[in-house]
């Protein structure tokens, strides 16, 4: 199946594994799927006329992707792509982990990108960071999650203290 028909035919519905994998393994599997499968839409779009019907389809299909379909969050996106003039795009290593910050715990996912221009040489590889949330969806007696992003290439809070005036 070329890219393309992969890309048509993503939603934010099921990709689930079909081998068994332990939780994390499984989260770390569905993340890095997800982060490529908004990639490849967002690479795609930015490569249209962005005021066609197939556009706004696509735009659509992308603002599902997050817990608040804010059109705010696709911008950086969007914008990075074009200043690269990027074709294609490549997830790679990803570490995804939870953060505790008073009573909420939140997911983020560090990974690199490799974007690509349309003669398929590579621009650059870059370090992102995404926050996700796991929505608990049950169908029929199972749990089921639904994956959404908070937010995506937010910058990881600072994790030294601030130096003090020292005498």
């Amino acid at each position: 199946m070329s890219d393309l028909q992969k890309v048509r035919n993503n939603n934010n519905k099921k990709s689930y594994p079909v081998t068994k994998m332990d939780s994390a393994q499984a989260i770390s599997f569905i993340t890095k799927q997800k982060i490529q499968e908004l990639l490849d839409l967002s690479t795609l779009y930015t490569s249209g006329n962005r005021d066609t019907e197939i556009d706004s389809v696509i735009y659509a299909q992308m603002k599902s992707y997050f817990a608040e379909a804010d059109s705010n969050k696709l911008k950086p996106i969007l914008k990075q792509l074009d200043s690269f003039r990027v074709k294609s795009a490549k997830v790679g290593n990803i570490d995804v982990s939870k953060e505790i910050r008073g009573k909420d715990t939140l997911d983020f996912a560090k990974f690199s990108v490799e974007y690509f221009d349309k003669n398929d040489r590579s621009i650059g590889v870059f370090q992102k960071n995404a926050q996700y949330m796991l929505k608990l969806s049950p169908v029929k007696f199972k749990k089921e999650f639904k994956f959404y992003f908070v937010d995506f290439d937010v910058q990881p809070p600072k994790d030294s203290t601030s130096v003090g005036i020292t005498k």
